[in-house]
C-alpha cells in the first residue's frame, strides 16, 4: 500500500462518530486542544487528525465519549498567541501545538498545562526546551530536526541541475528556525560554484510579488525553507515555481502531491502517531518534562515525473532510485 492510498485510508474528519466496542472507558471527560495554522478541510489533514484520534483510542479515550477535541485553527500565524490564550482559557488537559511558532505562542500563555509540539523544529536551539533528553517545564513531543536536513535538500537540487549557477532560497524571517536555515545552507553550498539569494516572505500576500522579483534575477534551482505559512500555501508556491519554470526541493510531502518537483521529508503520519503517545502518557500522569523528546526516524522521498517532464528535465537515476514513490 502506498503512502496515498494509506492517507485516503485513514482519512477521518475532526469530529468523527465514537466507535463501538471500544476498550475501557475513563472515567473523566478530557478536553485537548488542538493548535495548528490550517483548518481541517485537506486530506492530509484530515488524515492527521484520524491518525492522532486512532492513536488516543489506544489509550482508551474516544471522542465523544469521553474526549473532547478544542481545535483552534490560527489562519494567520499572527494570530497563535491569541488562540493559543484561548485554549487556556478553556481549561483543555493538555494542547498538541503544531509547528514550532504554535508550540512557542502555547509555551507564553501556559507554564503549566501539557504542550505537546508536533514538528517542532529544534525546540533547544530555540529555546522551547533545556534538552531533548529532558525537556523539562511544560513542553515535550516530536522535533524534527529540519535544520540538519538542508544539505540534503541542496544535494538533491545539485543533482537534479548538476549546473546550477543560482540558487534562490524562499524563507519566513518569523519562523524561529530563520537564522539557523540561513546559517546550514550556507555551510552547505560553501564549496559550490554558485550564488545563494535568499528571498523572504513573512505574509502570504507577498509571495507572487516575490516570485516576480525572484525570476529577474534568474535562478537555477529553488529550495523552500519549511514554514507553516509555507505548507498552507503550498499549492500557490508550487503553481509560482511552475509559472517561473524552477525546479524546486520541499520539505514536505504534500508539495509533490500538489505538483511540486521533489520533497524530502519525514513522516507525517510517524509523528502524529508519537504525539497521540505523549499526550495518552500525560493523561495517564505523565510529566511532560520527562517525557524525553523524540526525533523522526522515517524519511520519505517523493519525486513527480509529471513536473519533471513540464520543465524539460531528467531525473537522474542516482534519485529515481531512492525515491520512496515517483508520482507519473
Amino acid at each position: 500500500m502506498d503512502r496515498r492510498t494509506f492517507i485516503s485510508g485513514i482519512s477521518v474528519g475532526l469530529f468523527a462518530a465514537p466507535l463501538a466496542g471500544e476498550a475501557q472507558q475513563a472515567e473523566k471527560v478530557v478536553r485537548v486542544g488542538w493548535l495548528s495554522l490550517v483548518a481541517p478541510t485537506s486530506p492530509e489533514i484530515q488524515a492527521q487528525y484520524g491518525l492522532f484520534l486512532r492513536g488516543m483510542r489506544d489509550f482508551g479515550w474516544v471522542e465523544g465519549r469521553n474526549m473532547v477535541i478544542e481545535a483552534r485553527l490560527a489562519g494567520r500565524q499572527e494570530r497563535f498567541p491569541e488562540v493559543a490564550a484561548e485554549l487556556v482559557r478553556v481549561g483543555v488537559d493538555v494542547i498538541v501545538a503544531v509547528s514550532p511558532l504554535a508550540v512557542a505562542a502555547a509555551k507564553k500563555a501556559t507554564s503549566t498545562v501539557p504542550i505537546v509540539g508536533v514538528s517542532m523544529g529544534d525546540p533547544v536551539r530555540t529555546g522551547l526546551v533545556t534538552s531533548l533528553a529532558r525537556p523539562g517545564g511544560n513542553v515535550t513531543g516530536v522535533a524534527n530536526l529540519r535544520t540538519a536536513l538542508t544539505g540534503k535538500w541542496l544535494e538533491l537540487l545539485k543533482e537534479i541541475v548538476p549546473k546550477i549557477t543560482r540558487v534562490a532560497v524562499l524563507a519566513n524571517p518569523a519562523n524561529l528556525d530563520a537564522d539557523d536555515y540561513v546559517r546550514e545552507v550556507h555551510q552547505a553550498t560553501r564549496s559550490w560554484p554558485a550564488e545563494v539569494k535568499f528571498f523572504n516572505v513573512a505574509n502570504s500576500q507577498d509571495l507572487e510579488p516575490i516570485f516576480v522579483e525572484m525570476s529577474k534575477w534568474r535562478p537555477g534551482g529553488l529550495l523552500v525553507i519549511p514554514d507553516a505559512m509555507f505548507w498552507a500555501y503550498r499549492a500557490e508556491i508550487v503553481n509560482l515555481a511552475a509559472k517561473s519554470r524552477l525546479p524546486a526541493v520541499y520539505w514536505s510531502t504534500e508539495y509533490a502531491d500538489v505538483g511540486g518537483l521533489v520533497s524530502y521529508a519525514p513522516s507525517v503520519e510517524d509523528m502524529i502517531r508519537r504525539a497521540s503517545v505523549f499526550v495518552g502518557k500525560i493523561l495517564k500522569g505523565a510529566k511532560p518534562g520527562d517525557l524525553p523528546i523524540e526525533q523522526p526516524t522515517r524519511f520519505e522521498l517523493v519525486v513527480n515525473l509529471k513536473t519533471a517532464k513540464a520543465l524539460g528535465l531528467t531525473i537522474p537515476p542516482s534519485v529515481l532510485g531512492r525515491a520512496d514513490e515517483v508520482i507519473q
